[in-house]
């Protein structure tokens, strides 16, 4: 159970994995923070206390417990330090070769019992637990963006998960105050199955000429209740992560039908990544 569970390991500290980090700490974890430049680190340690300070603004923490959660968050650019890790999380890029290489790595340093999550939103886990020794301790961990917000957790068996992995990982989630859904293994999962398509789609629409990226989100904002439109939603999560998810639903289902975007694709090729680089469907402030 996840009582068991005192230290954890977060590998990448991106947004996601700053999210990850935060959140854990939040919750009494220790965690080791690794990515492979403290630069990196030192901007996501920025992130978690700039996060944390925003929920003490509102009274949900106190000063001390912002100052006890970020002394609970080793950053190291040293893949030993997740050696006595009781769980760890990649939260690396969206490609199979990235994240292959970290779970390799994490297989020979963490002991036996250790459990191997992977972050991914829509590569296969049981492809990930073929690169380990230790497939029925290796799942599916999918948090939502932005990570201390969001409620949802994906919890998704592999092929070979065990039963006591699951309900570990479950239990976890729960003491994290998130709530976990179970799914089963397939490309994108529930998710990104559904709403990469469905931004894909809309990225037709603009480039078709059917409606400005405006105009596209009103259409679901106001005409289906949804908070944001697809297309703000898409500059979010990164049109080169949409990217990515879209070509391993190609691959996953050998369908053309989940073939990205030409906008989307040409969109990358011009660094027109959404929120993170200030321009996608939007213009945004620095």
């Amino acid at each position: 159970m996840s009582n068991e569970i005192k230290t954890v390991g977060v590998v990448g500290a991106g947004t996601m994995g700053s999210g990850i980090a935060q959140v854990f700490a939040r919750a009494g974890f220790g965690v080791v923070l690794c990515d492979v430049e403290m630069a990196l680190l030192e901007r996501a340690v920025e992130r978690i206390r700039a996060g944390l300070d925003r929920e003490a603004a509102k009274g949900k923490l106190t000063e001390l417990e912002v100052e006890s959660a970020l002394e609970r968050i080793k950053a190291t650019v040293e893949r030993e330090a997740l050696a006595g890790v009781e769980l760890a999380i990649e939260a690396a890029s969206e490609r199979f070769e990235v994240k292959a290489e970290i779970f390799r790595a994490l297989d020979g340093l963490m002991g036996s019992n250790a459990v191997l999550a992977t972050n991914t939103s829509s590569i296969s886990i049981g492809r990930l637990a073929a690169e380990t020794m230790r497939p029925d301790k290796v799942i599916g961990l999918h948090f939502f963006n932005p990570v201390p917000v969001m409620a949802l957790v994906e919890v998704v068996r592999g092929p070979q998960t065990s039963d006591a992995t699951f309900e570990t990982v479950r239990a976890l989630s729960v003491a994290l105050g998130k709530t976990p859904v179970a799914v089963n293994d397939a490309p994108g999962f529930v998710s990104n199955r559904v709403l990469m398509p469905l931004i894909n789609e809309a990225a037709y629409a603009v480039m078709d000429g059917v409606a400005t990226a405006e105009a596209v989100d009103q259409v679901f904002k106001l005409g289906m209740a949804h908070p944001m439109g697809p297309l703000t939603l898409a500059d979010l999560i990164g049109i080169d992560v949409c990217v990515d998810i879209m070509r391993v639903l190609e691959a996953g289902f050998g369908s053309a039908k989940y073939s990205p975007c030409a906008l989307l694709v040409r969109m990358v090729e011009e660094g027109k990544l959404g929120r993170k680089t200030g321009r996608g469907f939007y213009e945004y402030g620095k």
